[in-house]
């Protein structure tokens, strides 16, 4: 079934007469669009649209199949090289289902000698750099954590959260408010990782909320909010948090 999509991609990078566009591409341009994918593939769970899921899923394949067709053009591996490669490392993360072994080491045992072959000594090594900030906060704080890098318990966090936001009252330069904010909002995530919260899910919720009450506002309110004063609008907010819609 993969044969059909793959030809298509060959003949949009033909160097002849393949299309202008494809043909320039390289991994750097069109990283951005494999992320945005990713995320409408997320979207389209989340919204329950199967038949909208359908249609991202494959728009993220071919993102795989673009790449993979650029890597081939390069000369550096082809398609069922990736698929190789993934099914070998899913064997390999499941040797009590695929091997021999009665017990698998744990996944993340797994995935650190992974890390190690590859010459990846620290714990802290193969976080994504493109993933979210708050998402790979998160995963930073628990891969130090699991090396015993951590807060004993939620008490000792909280009051590096309120320590945090009072370095930022007292920062003064931009620079310093920029480190001061950065370091208020990882100690946020932390907090949320104690409360076992995902900190990215969180403020995703938290902003849909936001955007429910200030559409809220906007129906209620007769003229433009720019002429309201700050009383005037607190009370439309309060007013739109006390609608029993939110759930």
């Amino acid at each position: 079934m993969i044969d059909p999509l793959l030809k298509i991609m060959r003949h949009l990078r033909d160097p002849d007469d393949g299309c202008d566009w494809d043909k320039v591409q390289t991994f750097d341009s069109i990283a951005p669009y494999t992320i945005e994918e990713a995320y409408e593939v997320a979207d389209a769970i989340q919204r329950k649209d199967m038949l909208a899921l359908k249609d991202e899923l494959g728009d993220l394949l071919l993102q795989v199949v673009f790449h993979s067709q650029i890597a081939a053009d390069a000369g550096k591996f082809e398609f069922g090289d990736v698929v190789t490669s993934i099914c070998d490392k899913m064997m390999r993360r499941h040797p009590h289902i695929f091997g021999t072994a009665e017990q698998s080491p744990g996944w993340e045992q797994i995935k650190a000698d992974e890390r190690a072959q590859t010459g990846q000594s620290s714990a802290l090594d193969g976080v994504a750099l493109a993933l979210p900030a708050l998402l790979r906060a998160q995963k930073i704080q628990k891969r130090a954590a699991r090396v015993g890098f951590d807060w004993p318990d939620k008490e000792p966090v909280k009051e590096k959260l309120l320590e945090e936001l009072d370095e930022v009252a007292a920062a003064t330069s931009e620079a310093d408010i920029h480190e001061e904010i950065g370091d208020l909002l990882f100690s946020a995530v932390n907090l949320a990782r104690h409360y076992k919260v995902d900190a990215e899910r969180a403020l995703v919720d938290a902003t849909d909320k936001f955007i429910l009450r200030f559409n809220r506002i906007e129906s209620n309110v007769d003229g433009d909010m720019q002429d309201m004063s700050l009383e005037e609008l607190e009370a439309e907010w309060q007013k739109a948090k006390d609608c029993p819609a939110d759930g």
